[in-house]
This record gives C-alpha cells, sequence and structure tokens, in this order.
C-alpha cells in the first residue's frame, strides 16, 4: 500500500479525498458512511449568511417588541425559540458530527458580505470545527460597483473572519475576475491557509415550452474539471496557500489529474450523488494501484511535478486557442 497521506490547512490527512460542502454533508448518518467509505475530512453543508442575519434580526425584533433585552432574556431565545432555527441547527450539527467521525471537520458559510454574520465563525470555533471554508461568490452585475470595490468585499470578508477565530481558514472562490491570476495571489496572502478552485454555483436555464425560468445543470460532469486543472496548475508553488480542486473530480483519473498539477486535495459532491459512496473506496483504490505501477511511494513523490512551475513548456498552461486541432478538419 502507497502512503495516501497528505496536510492541508495545516491538518494532516489520511489521503487526499475530501467530501465537499452538499445536502449529504448535513446528515451525521451520511458523516459516519463517508468516513467508513474512506475520505479524509468532511466539509460540512454550507450555512447561508442570510440565514444568520434574518434570524438574528427576528430575535431581536421580538425581544424589542416585548419590551426587554436582558441576558437572561437572551438565554430564553438560545434555549427555546432558537431551538429549530438553522444556524443553531449547525452548530449542533459540528457538535454531534465531531462526536462521530474521527476525520476532520470543515464548518462551511457561504456569505457575500462583511456584515452582521461575522459574530458566527467564532460559534462555529467554539462548537469544535477544525476549519472553516468561505464560500465567496459576488456575481459582479452591479453596474454602479467597480471591480475594485467588488473585489474588496472578499477581504473584507476574510478580514474580519480572521479576527474571530484562530482555526484555519479556506476560501472557496469562483473564477469571475478581470484579473484573476492576480486576484486569486492576493487571497492567498491575505492570511488565509487554503484556496478552493472553484465553486459551483446555481445557472439559470431557460424552458421554452413553459417559459419560465429554471435552474441549469446541478451535478458536476468531468469534463468540467478543465478550467479548475489549469489554474491550479497555474497557481501551484506559487500561492502562500494550500488548494483544493473542486467540480469535476468523478473518478481517480481526475483526482490524479489535479495532485500531478499541485493540488494538495480534492474535494467531491456531484459523485457521490451519481455514483454513490462506493465511489470513494474505488478512488481511493485505483490512486493506490496507479502509484503502484508508477513507482509513487507517496502523494509528495508526484504532486505537482506537472504545475506550470515545473514543466519544460510552461506555455502549455497558457494556450487558449486550438489553432492546429483544426487545421484541415473537412465542413
Amino acid at each position: 500500500m502507497a502512503n495516501l497521506s497528505t496536510s492541508y490547512l495545516g491538518l494532516t490527512l489520511k489521503n487526499p479525498l475530501i467530501a465537499a460542502s452538499s445536502g449529504i454533508t448535513s446528515k451525521v448518518k451520511n458523516l459516519i458512511e463517508l468516513e467508513k467509505k474512506g475520505v479524509s475530512a468532511i466539509v460540512l453543508k454550507s450555512l447561508f449568511e442570510e440565514e444568520i442575519v434574518t434570524e438574528m434580526k427576528d430575535n431581536f425584533n421580538k425581544m424589542g417588541n416585548q419590551g426587554f433585552l436582558y441576558p437572561e432574556t437572551l438565554d430564553f431565545y438560545e434555549h427555546d425559540t432558537l431551538e429549530e432555527e438553522s444556524s443553531v441547527k449547525y452548530l449542533e450539527l459540528i457538535r454531534e458530527a465531531k462526536k462521530n467521525i474521527e476525520i476532520p471537520v470543515i464548518a462551511s458559510i457561504n456569505c457575500v458580505t462583511a456584515g452582521q454574520w461575522t459574530y458566527f465563525p467564532k460559534e462555529i470555533q467554539n462548537a469544535g470545527a477544525d476549519a472553516l471554508e468561505l464560500n465567496l461568490f459576488i456575481l459582479p452585475t452591479d453596474l454602479k460597483r467597480s471591480s475594485q470595490e467588488n473585489e474588496q468585499v472578499y477581504f473584507s470578508i476574510i478580514e474580519e473572519v480572521k479576527k474571530q477565530v484562530s482555526i484555519p481558514i479556506a476560501v472557496k472562490t469562483s473564477y469571475y475576475f478581470s484579473n484573476l491570476l492576480q486576484m486569486l495571489t492576493r487571497i492567498s496572502e491575505s492570511g488565509i491557509q487554503g484556496l478552493v478552485m472553484f465553486n459551483r454555483f446555481y445557472s439559470p436555464d431557460i424552458d421554452i415550452e413553459k417559459l419560465e425560468i429554471t435552474n441549469g445543470y446541478v451535478l458536476s460532469h468531468p469534463e468540467d474539471l478543465s478550467l479548475t486543472l489549469r489554474w491550479i496548475a497555474v497557481l501551484a508553488e506559487r500561492v502562500s496557500c494550500d488548494l483544493a480542486a473542486t467540480t469535476g473530480i468523478h473518478g481517480s483519473k481526475e483526482l490524479i489529474k489535479v495532485l500531478l498539477a499541485g493540488a494538495n486535495v480534492g474535494e467531491i459532491a456531484s459523485v457521490l450523488y451519481s455514483q454513490g459512496f462506493d465511489s470513494i473506496t474505488k478512488m481511493l483504490q485505483e490512486l493506490d494501484s496507479w502509484m503502484e505501477v508508477k513507482s509513487y511511494a507517496s502523494i509528495d513523490d508526484f504532486r505537482g511535478i506537472l504545475s506550470q512551475a515545473n514543466i519544460s513548456s510552461p506555455a502549455a498552461y497558457e494556450r487558449v486557442q486550438f489553432m492546429k486541432y483544426f487545421k484541415g478538419y473537412k465542413e
């Protein structure tokens, strides 16, 4: 057996396969099964900023309407009316996960501002989370806001969260930046411990029969890996944090590719829906077999050997035109 262990966010993991944030990771029974099948860490389903802020406002409004804001009032709402709220349930999910599994538990918050919710990461840390993944995606649709203003939001969020916690922070981000390489490099230098590339966001579609907006493809496909692969390879050994690849990892081949490009770990979700939890065991077995055939004793023996920094023709990752591939193509 090869040594599949790796390091991510300062955590020592038994292998480079992590269960990404999804509906699957919102239930303790699934977390237990995911650990049994072999994942090395779990990112819990994201809690949304809006959920935290809305619940906080609702409870303060209730207290204000009743004419008191005493400490015992806070205790009452914390132990009574808050019991069914998302934020309280989320903290309980963290505590139950830590009781029932031994692998690291990474909490996740989906956020778009550095506003009133930023007290909550401290609660997540106190609940026992081993790390925190911030899922940041601000769609640049506001014509009145410059690209610099859009980008500053990311750093404001990171700065506020860093004030609250000492556990490692990873930032899961998109590729919608005018200068992606510079932006991701700047984020890596902001004091975080990991970059997760890239988040998969809701994509709208149009039903031409019903004439209404619907959702596009929810699950990823192996073909979606190419964008992540390019930028993992470009950033490897050039950024000040670890790299996690996600979106498009559906088998051992995709996992091996991102490791060769320089990723520390791969995060999976869609394959768990499409192929079930047994896909985890299969991927890890095939990774081990591939390493044995290639005579690699550990992940570090080959991680990043095909990153842009380590190949003889780095322009291979910068090519954007097909040219020779369509030369002579018959119409």
